[in-house]
């Protein structure tokens, strides 16, 4: 079910996201990171498989037939008997779930069993695109509040510490999208990546998805990883993606609304 962040809500994850993301790094330096990562790449494959499937359901519609013989299903789990009955999970599906749920259990082997940046990105996507359906704000000024937010959070931990690299650099899971550089040297091989994290993807993406409703805001989001990757090629360094990000998904909109004399109208 879509879950609506409030106000309160954006002001809190800064907070409680510093403190996941130090406390990660911690768990990174005091235990085996082969064992932790062995644990995340599992718990990510069941997580990934529902994620693609539940993402390519409604594309891989077109290409059945129209005689596919499409049969209805339901896993239904409940607690109790009689009046007290309460359902835990109640999910309908069909055969053509069934299918894609297939074709994404492939592509999850293949992530487990090579950890193949492509087969990474291919769930990173899923990720993020479940992330923007199912993460709703409630108000453009409970966006800026977490997209501020965010802003100082992102900034502190790439530019303040080595913390935010050292973890993205150690979590072997597809918690982020990786672009190789060397893709034209070794082609499908290429091993030498750049990073972009999907909370970098996902939180822009809500506020964009909230915009969407009152005017396009596509381009602010292109301008600002454009950015990003420039100063990364320009500078050899990591950077904070939402240090260009946020200005851009912000004041991009804003401007516009101020030229329409719609920035009331942007706020309600």
């Amino acid at each position: 079910m879509p879950e609506t962040i409030t106000s309160r809500d954006a002001a809190r994850f800064p907070i409680v996201a510093s403190c996941t993301l130090l406390g990660l790094y911690l768990f990174f330096k005091i235990f085996s990171q082969e064992y932790i990562n062995l644990l995340l790449s599992m718990y990510f494959f069941v997580l990934g498989i529902l994620a693609l499937s539940h993402t390519i359901s409604p594309m891989m519609n077109r290409f059945f037939p129209a005689n596919f013989p499409n049969k209805q299903y339901q896993l239904l789990f409940t607690q109790g008997s009689g009046d007290s009955k309460e359902e835990i999970v109640n999910y309908e599906f069909d055969t053509k779930d069934l299918v894609c749920l297939a074709l994404s259990s492939i592509v999850g082997v293949w992530y487990l069993l090579r950890k193949h940046w492509i087969a990474n990105n291919l769930f990173g996507l899923a990720f993020s695109l479940n992330g923007v359906e199912l993460l709703h704000l409630n108000n453009v000024s409970t966006g800026c509040i977490l997209l501020g937010g965010l802003f100082i959070y992102d900034v502190f931990w790439v530019f303040g510490t080595n913390v935010m690299v050292t973890v993205a650099k150690s979590f072997e899971a597809p918690i982020k999208l990786v672009f190789p550089q060397d893709l034209l040297e070794k082609g499908l091989d290429a091993d030498n990546f750049a990073m972009l994290g999907l909370g970098d993807i996902v939180i822009p993406g809500i506020f964009i998805a909230l915009l969407l409703r009152f005017d396009i805001s596509f381009v602010a989001y292109i301008f600002g990883l454009g950015l990003t990757i420039f100063i990364m090629h320009i500078f050899k360094h990591a950077q904070p993606a939402l240090l260009y990000l946020v200005p851009a998904c912000i004041g991009f909109p804003l401007l516009v609304a101020l030229a329409k004399g719609e920035v009331t109208e942007m706020f309600r």
